[in-house]
């Protein structure tokens, strides 16, 4: 079974996607999206290890970003068209290729940091995010016993 993952921008504080497989071998790296005619809202590829992606085959557009070993943004692309070949970025260590607007709709911009968690990850990354926020003293207004 190929294993889920989120991807957070913690920068901006939302979801860039929620379904992404891995292509992490030689061959799922190669295969990509091929043989696809659609990319569904919940569906993307992380390639890693990568420097840059093509989209000869595909049919469709997709949204493209690149990361480098620390999963900080270091480019975009929004709408690569279909039997394009995307720039060689030696920054970068691995490509997310997610469906169109993915970028747009999260304001993903270069610069954020992001998280690529299974659920089981994303839910301990936020019980640590809000445990600081639990530990807190509360704290009262005037007038209040």
């Amino acid at each position: 079974m190929n294993q889920k993952y989120y991807v957070f921008n913690e920068s901006r504080q939302s979801f860039l996607h929620l379904g992404v497989s891995v292509a992490d071998t030689s061959l799922r790296r190669l295969q990509g999206l091929l043989g696809r005619w659609s990319l569904r809202s919940n569906e993307g590829l992380w390639v890693f290890p990568s420097r840059g992606i093509h989209t000869i085959g595909l049919f469709f557009p997709i949204d493209v970003v690149y990361l480098d070993a620390s999963r900080k943004v270091v480019h975009l692309i929004e709408h690569l068209k279909p039997f394009r070949i995307a720039s060689i970025r030696t920054d970068c260590d691995s490509v997310l290729e997610l469906p169109t607007r993915s970028i747009y709709t999260s304001s993903t911009m270069v610069g954020d940091q992001l998280a690529i968690l299974t659920e089981e990850q994303m839910q301990v990354h936020w019980r640590k995010e809000r445990q600081p926020e639990a530990e807190q003293p509360l704290i009262k207004t005037v007038g209040q016993r």
